[in-house]
């Protein structure tokens, strides 16, 4: 990820992104409102719309024949190859296969206008034996990855298709983008290879990924993850006892961290979270393990905190070894590698900022109430580097994210791609 940038200054955390009391709301409200109303008035804004309606049974189409491209952690290559012949089949002449993965389909503007990322990721949780194929019970569509995120890349496809259809033009360019690396150790992967220093111009992004209609998620939950392994010679529990244990300071450094986290994570101020959500080694019931691992997550909104865990962990994972080696009775010390796995950059943008006020006042045309929320999304790495970047919905109903049950349910799915739309216009001066 060379270029990649995470700031170090401190980041707005949730409550103060979602209270900014500025005098200037109302009036930005109220231009807002005004812009989206011009827009919806246009013919070929009302085509678009039309369009996107009309496409649901393709989209439908689309959605069981990419969730049953398995696009496991690390092995999204297959899906990327159709998602790419499916943005060229909607028009996108421009498409192309970055170095890390990501497909990216330009829609060129006019000129002179700003450049709008459309952000969809193609990986899902579950691993390459995963059965993804799709089961329909009436109007639920099951399989695991339906709705996290393989609607979100039928979003993109049904917006291209409808603003083709409607020969729509903006100033700006648009870029269709399917991200690889969203999920788990993906780490954020693919945007933090499309935000590099020398990447294309961006200047702001629109994440799409799950949530009711009304979604928008402009507070950032930042993470840091390591894999903690500490190794040793090993040996017959009954022979060799009195050797050091690495799963007995394993035990030793679990019980230390979360003592120490738990006030971190208690006190008032930014929500913080750990996990130790992986552990593993040994060989047997008899033997002293030669090597004994976990994986643990932390996360908050605030860089402060989400620093004082990092210490927190790193403080009881010298400790908790150098305890199990000073009561080891015979035999070499153990060794300790802490490996940070995952890095996500934590961030908010203000309610105030234009891309947030243009998207509440399409959400407002079309009926729908925005709520928003903090979540680890694709949108983590432009909101980190300052550039306005929220996540929206893709639609639908889901339910079960990341279960072999997962399911979706095309209910008013038109509406969020209709959102999409307006806030693209609007964004790209269209």
């Amino acid at each position: 990820m060379s270029g990649f940038r995470i700031p170090r200054r401190d980041l707005l955390v949730a409550a103060a992104a979602l209270a900014l009391p500025l005098p200037s709301y109302a009036q930005s409200r109220t231009r807002d409102s005004a812009l989206i109303s011009r827009l919806v008035s246009r013919a070929d804004v009302q085509a678009a719309f039309a369009a996107i309606v009309a496409g649901e049974p393709r989209d439908l189409r689309d959605l069981v024949e990419l969730t049953e491209i398995p696009a496991p952690p690390f092995g999204e290559e297959a899906r990327a190859r159709r998602f790419s012949q499916m943005l060229r089949e909607a028009g996108l002449s421009d498409v192309t296969t970055d170095e890390v993965g990501n497909v990216i389909g330009r829609r060129r503007g006019r000129g002179r206008g700003p450049t709008l990322a459309l952000i969809a990721h193609l990986d899902t949780v579950f691993p390459a034996e995963t059965d993804v194929r799709v089961r329909i019970e009436g109007d639920i569509y099951r399989a695991p990855g339906i709705g996290d995120n393989s609607r979100g890349l039928v979003f993109l496809l049904a917006l291209a298709r409808a603003m083709e259809a409607a020969s729509l033009r903006t100033r700006g360019d648009l870029l269709f983008v399917g991200s690889v690396g969203e999920e788990g150790l993906g780490d954020l992967r693919g945007v933090k290879h499309l935000f590099r220093d020398g990447g294309p111009r961006i200047d702001a992004a629109l994440v799409i990924d799950g949530g009711p209609p009304g979604r928008i998620v402009n507070v950032a939950v930042g993470s840091i993850r390591y894999r903690v392994v500490v190794t040793g010679p090993g040996g017959h529990s009954w022979s060799a006892f009195g050797m050091a244990n690495p799963h007995h300071a394993m035990g030793r450094i679990i019980a230390r961290f979360v003592e120490a986290a738990a006030p971190l994570t208690n006190a008032n101020g930014p929500k913080a979270t750990y996990n130790v959500g992986r552990i593993g080694g040994g060989t047997s019931v008899n033997s002293i393990p030669f090597e004994s691992w976990m994986e643990v997550d932390m996360r908050s909104a605030a860089s402060d905190a989400l620093g004082a865990l990092d210490d927190a962990l790193r403080t009881a994972a010298a400790a908790g070894l150098a305890e199990e080696n000073d009561a080891r009775q015979d035999g070499p010390a153990l060794q300790l590698e802490l490996r940070r796995v995952g890095l996500r950059p934590a961030g908010a943008l203000g309610v105030d900022a234009p891309l947030i006020q243009t998207t509440i006042a399409a959400m407002a045309h079309l009926g729908v109430t925005p709520e928003f929320e903090e979540a680890s999304t694709d949108a983590n790495v432009p909101i980190s580097l300052g550039l306005p970047a929220i996540t929206i919905s893709r639609g639908g109903e889901s339910g079960e994210s990341h279960a072999p049950e997962e399911w979706w349910r095309n209910v008013d799915s038109h509406v969020a791609p209709q959102i999409g739309l307006l806030v693209a216009l609007a964004a790209t001066g269209g």
